[in-house]
């Protein structure tokens, strides 16, 4: 139990924490990639799901190779091999990277990734996810990713702090407010961000609150950030469920994750009339027909117990496989990638699937949900909310601003609801998925930036 407990805790974000065992002082570089990492076939490989929506968007299109192809490749890439001082004394290497997907519309803007998938295909595939999630928004930025491969259950808070300063130390010269803003992701908080500022600050010899998202308040964080990538969602949700005529108390959905993202998606489909029959994460699910009761379960949670320890009456454990098969009118994805793969998904009963997490349907299960009529709000418009509003706080920095959580939250319905409507409306116009249609007005845009700006010299 207690090793299923910590791979829960790294797959998912669950609230438990723990050292585990470190029996090996020296690790070489990656190391943790051969032992932790997850191998990944053509299927389930995130930068093969990247190029393949790339390249049906295109097709849509009707463009030529040499219009788009840029597209499916970064601008640079950095791979660095950090060494850190354990608490032990002895040294470990970790492999990190920094990929900057595309300059073309603005500075870049990408998250940091703590875990053990993280590899360079990983990183390149949420770098160029992410240049096409602002084009969509008409945010002006290009989109970058970050991270380093480490199992954080296994090392201590003081060890994080330090991979985290050398982390920053070593990719410093490629980042900057105006070149390459970073945010948290998977296991990267906002006591995270600090240290990134802190150690950038230093380096430069003043404060630099616009290096980083994500951060507390009392450093230049912005209000709304935290729940912003559920909110954003839920704005989704709603306007989907409005062109469908389908009214939200009348709706049941099944989330699988209970991280941030996923349980801020619980909260407040709940707190909208929607009946959360499901939620899951790697331990196992929660079941109830007549609609779990979302604040005990994340009151649950907020003690640092997992979901299979959860006991109320009327409330079934049941087993991913079986969450991902109810019948339900929205399906949330909200952990890793390639959550739905070409082996699960002719199970899937949802009439609707709405992508919290990047990639986590696989584009050989994108072609079998779509022959099953499934409607797939994709990635790039259900999870922009988290982009969207470090934007904000980035605007705030830069003109040392600051905007209340009504005004963050009112801009962020706008905006996220302007990218659905255009998604919608070339949707309806085209008879295409509304994948298609994301990628292909995403695509449409950088593609125009390229042209405009042209090739120097």
């Amino acid at each position: 139990m207690a090793k299923k407990n910590q791979e829960a805790c790294a797959e998912i974000g669950c609230g438990r924490r723990g050292r585990g065992n470190r029996s090996t002082p020296v690790a070489s570089p990656g190391q943790a990639i051969e032992e932790g990492g997850r191998k990944m076939g053509t299927d389930r490989n995130p930068y093969e799901i990247f190029t393949h929506n790339v390249e049906e968007a295109a097709r849509c299109m009707g463009l030529e190779r040499v219009e788009y192809e840029f597209v499916k490749y970064p601008e640079r890439q950095l791979k660095v091999t950090i060494p850190v001082q354990m608490d032990d004394g002895s040294t470990r290497l970790f492999e990190g990277y920094r990929v900057q997907h595309s300059t073309l519309r603005g500075p870049c803007k990408g998250g940091v990734r703590y875990h053990t998938s993280v590899c360079e295909e990983e990183v390149q595939a949420l770098a160029g996810l992410t240049t096409l999630q602002c084009a969509l928004a008409n945010v002006p930025y290009g989109g970058a990713y970050g991270g380093v491969n480490v199992d954080v259950e296994q090392i201590s808070h003081s060890e994080r702090q330090r991979l985290t300063r050398r982390y920053t130390a070593m990719i410093l010269p490629f980042i900057g407010p105006n070149e390459d803003i970073l945010a948290p992701d998977m296991h990267t908080d906002e006591e995270v961000m600090g240290w990134i500022m802190d150690t950038y600050s230093m380096m430069k010899g003043h404060a630099v609150q616009g290096i980083v998202t994500g951060k507390p308040m009392d450093l230049g964080g912005s209000q709304g950030v935290e729940e912003a990538p559920a909110r954003g969602l839920t704005f989704v949700t709603r306007e989907l469920l409005k062109r469908m005529k389908k009214p939200l108390d009348l709706t049941t959905a099944a989330i699988l994750g209970m991280g941030k993202v996923g349980a801020g998606v619980a909260r407040l489909m709940y707190v909208e009339g929607i009946r959360v029959m499901a939620v899951g994460d790697i331990t196992g699910g929660l079941y109830c027909r007549a609609g779990l009761h979302i604040p005990g379960v994340l009151e649950h949670l907020s003690q640092g117990k997992l979901l299979c320890e959860y006991q109320e009456d009327g409330v079934q454990h049941i087993s991913i496989e079986e969450l991902l098969r109810l019948e339900c009118d929205i399906l949330v994805p909200a952990a890793l990638e390639c959550q739905i793969h070409g082996k699960n998904a002719a199970d899937i009963n949802a009439k609707i699937i709405i992508e919290g997490a990047n990639c986590p349907i696989t584009w050989k299960a994108d072609q079998i949900l779509e022959e099953k009529g499934v409607v797939v709000a994709p990635d790039i418009l259900a999870n922009a909310g988290g982009m969207i509003v470090s934007y904000f706080e980035w605007v705030q920095n830069i003109q040392t601003l600051v905007w209340d959580g009504d005004e963050v939250n009112r801009m962020l319905r706008q905006i996220i609801i302007r990218a659905f409507d255009d998604v919608w409306v070339r949707a309806q116009e085209q008879h295409i998925s509304l994948r298609k249609s994301a990628y292909s007005l995403a695509l449409e845009r950088v593609c125009r930036a390229k042209k405009i700006r042209g090739i120097f010299p």
